[in-house]
């Protein structure tokens, strides 16, 4: 079966408190609306994944647990990887290569530049920046998550909580 990939990027997060460090930064009120809105979204595109892994960072991982739920997913079945947080897109690409052979449909969550580094990279996309929630759906010809590399995959969609099309 043909391998895919969701990449999201965590909703907006509250920068109104300077002492919070980065890593423990909650979402704000608008990042708590828009990640179940976006949740909501993949229900409609029928997008059930069979593996989520995300960053520890409070605003990444709050973000997939709200996407979580509007997907009937138990949040205990995000898997937490410490390696997403701050990650290039080297990084990433490692990650996802070394992801089990029995996962077909995967989601990360985490955090820009990476994230839409890593879509540019394996797509060739026109994607110059992933907003805050925004998600991209990529598709890779192949069945092993070690071939994925650059430019191995396409774009099924981009979307994110300001493109009103695809509500």
């Amino acid at each position: 079966m043909n391998k895919k990939l969701l990449i999201v990027r965590h909703a907006k997060s509250d920068w109104s408190t300077s002492s919070i460090s980065d890593f423990n930064r909650p979402l704000n009120d608008r990042g708590k609306k828009n990640a179940p809105i976006m949740g909501i979204k993949l229900k409609k595109r029928d997008f059930v994944p069979d593996y989520i892994v995300s960053s520890p960072a409070n605003r990444a991982i709050s973000t997939a647990k709200l996407i979580a739920k509007e997907l009937d997913i138990a949040v205990e079945k995000i898997q937490l990887n410490s390696s997403i947080y701050d990650a290039s897109c080297d990084t990433l690409l490692k990650i996802v290569n070394n992801f089990d052979q029995e996962t077909n449909v995967a989601t990360l969550f985490g955090h820009n530049n990476g994230i839409t580094d890593l879509a540019v990279y394996l797509t060739d996309a026109d994607i110059f920046n992933i907003p805050t929630c925004g998600m991209v759906l990529i598709t890779f010809p192949f069945d092993d998550w070690k071939m994925v590399s650059k430019n191995t995959g396409e774009v099924v969609f981009f979307d994110f909580p300001k493109n009103s099309e695809m509500v």
